[in-house]
């Protein structure tokens, strides 16, 4: 049995996981031209294909299965509809096939192409990634323009959780309106950063141009209207420097992950708060409300944690010289994590973040899912988490 980076302790939860990804995948059928992988068995909806899930599953296949994971990007690219949408969620049940034709989900995915031609020098996939960022890039400027500047998602106005946070208490007490989110501005920011990078890979320098201009203008927005001083975070346009609307909710972390804050912002993010065990550096870190904010509760997306979002929190410390942070964030996950599974025997869709017992942590209250699915594949890149902490070393 080959051995993946990381403690002893890590071992069989990081070879249950990628044997669950071999289980989780299937032969090439409509509408996925190449093998596709479940988003996890125990997923409470059955099959499907997640556009946000499938990053986090690619992530670690890019360690151990060159064209699985390359396949998983294609597949995703192969749904783009004709004006730049992706969908959120395919979902396959009883030989149909049905997805939301209004809801997308988080576009993280360049970093997974990004490191799968960095890591084999393949750059067969640079120019559909090329053309499926341009239309992306065109669809949220068409259909995700807030009314200020920046991006939103739709969670602000009809709580269908476009950003992947389900019921995030980010939206509870303000009103509807157009208002730039955090995280899509910086998600946005994202896209005409590696839109940038790849024009100048494939000679089209006039939109190179364009991009670095994008890029640089909403950089300088995230940096000027959605860092708030007091909380040495990053918040919704509508919450900055208003205690009384302002959460401190892990979305706040994108603005580093995506490299859109200034170095000493970027430190105190991570220094303040992802550091801080009265924030986010819990038994598990990180979770998805600070456990000293007001709303933070044991369910789903407002107090459990997530090693999806953990990952990414170790990816912008990364992006900010900061190792020994990255390291500090990994290492204790994967601990919990480890922990976690040698009591149960599973990976869970999220995970109690004082290590406490997985039945405590509830899901949806309003639905007949009350409980974390158990393996449970679209927010646990273990194996990538691993690597990315063999890297910090």
């Amino acid at each position: 049995m080959s051995k993946f980076p990381g403690k002893l302790a890590w071992q069989q939860v990081l070879h249950y996981t990628e044997q669950l990804h071999k289980d989780c995948t299937y032969p090439p059928e409509t509408p996925f031209p190449y093998p596709w992988e479940n988003i996890g068995s125990g997923y409470c909806y059955g099959p499907a294909f997640g556009h946000w899930d499938i990053v986090h599953a690619t992530l670690d296949a890019i360690h151990t299965r060159k064209e699985h994971a390359k396949n998983q990007l294609l597949n995703n690219f192969h749904n783009q509809s004709i004006d730049g949408f992706l969908p959120g969620v395919i979902y396959k049940s009883n030989n149909e096939v049905n997805w939301s034709s209004v809801q997308t989900h988080p576009p993280v995915w360049p970093i997974a192409v990004e490191d799968y031609m960095n890591k084999y020098d393949d750059t067969s996939i640079l120019l559909p990634s090329y053309e499926a960022i341009k239309k992306q890039i065109a669809w949220f400027e068409n259909n995700r323009n807030a009314e200020e500047e920046g991006f939103y998602y739709t969670d602000i106005l009809n709580n269908l959780w476009e950003s992947g946070v389900d019921d995030g208490i980010r939206f509870k007490e303000i009103a509807t309106g157009k208002f730039p989110c955090v995280d899509a501005t910086s998600h946005v920011y994202l896209l005409y950063s590696y839109a940038e990078k790849w024009a100048i890979k494939l000679n089209d320098l006039e939109n190179s141009s364009i991009f670095e201009g994008k890029a640089k203008a909403l950089k300088e927005y995230i940096q000027t209207t959605l860092f708030d001083e007091e909380t040495g975070f990053f918040h919704d346009s509508w919450a900055v420097g208003k205690p009384h609307q302002r959460h401190l909710a892990f979305e706040g972390i994108w603005a580093i992950v995506v490299g859109a804050a200034t170095d000493s912002q970027a430190q105190l993010v991570i220094d303040k708060n992802l550091l801080n065990p009265n924030r986010f550096f819990t038994d598990h870190p990180m979770p998805t409300v600070a456990i000293n904010d007001p709303d933070f509760e044991l369910r789903m997306w407002r107090g459990p944690s997530w090693n999806s979002m953990t990952y990414w929190a170790a990816r912008g410390c990364m992006k900010y010289e900061r190792k020994d942070a990255a390291m500090a964030i990994l290492e204790k996950a994967l601990d919990a994590t480890s922990e976690q599974f040698e009591r149960t025997g599973t990976i869970w869709e999220f995970y109690h973040p004082f290590l406490g017992e997985q039945t405590e942590v509830k899901r949806k209250p309003y639905t007949e899912f009350n409980q974390p699915c158990k393996d449970y594949l679209g927010h646990n890149p273990l194996i990538a988490m691993a690597y990315l902490w063999e890297k910090c070393k």
